[in-house]
């Protein structure tokens, strides 16, 4: 059967979600909020992270990244503060718990993308990155 591109895209993003699912479960997180996460604690040390940052960094609607926040903060791995310049904006700060987990989600990222890469030539894989990257161009105009 012959797919559309889209098709094929959308087939890969949900295996590769499905995977790090199962990587992390053991975790309580799911893969999107172990990415999340980790990107909190990678720009964390940078400077304060907010919520519009999440929803830059993934492309995220105000809900859905809400709706993300809201169960990493329930899960005692992110705490928001607000900020002392404007109460509005909130700090969101990587717990203890956060931190240990961090390593687990590295490793997680790391292993789904040897999976994705195994048997591709550096060359190839640029080629998937100028390709993707138009696409993604693409769909923005």
């Amino acid at each position: 059967m012959e797919r559309h591109y889209g098709a094929w895209i959308n087939l890969l993003a949900h295996k590769v979600k499905k995977r790090l699912n199962l990587l992390l479960a053991d975790a309580g997180l799911t893969g999107v909020q172990s990415m999340v996460l980790h990107y909190i604690l990678t720009h964390y040390s940078k400077g304060p992270v907010f919520q519009r940052d999440v929803e830059e960094a993934f492309e995220l609607s105000r809900s859905t990244a809400t709706g993300i926040l809201k169960l990493l903060e329930k899960n005692g791995v992110i705490r928001r503060e607000s900020m002392k310049e404007d109460g509005r904006l909130k700090n969101l700060i990587p717990t203890e718990k956060a931190k240990q987990l961090d390593d687990q989600i590295h490793q997680g990222i790391d292993e789904i993308e040897k999976l994705l890469t195994a048997g591709l030539s550096a060359g190839q894989l640029q080629l998937f990155q100028e390709i993707v990257s138009r696409m993604s161009d693409n769909l923005d105009e």
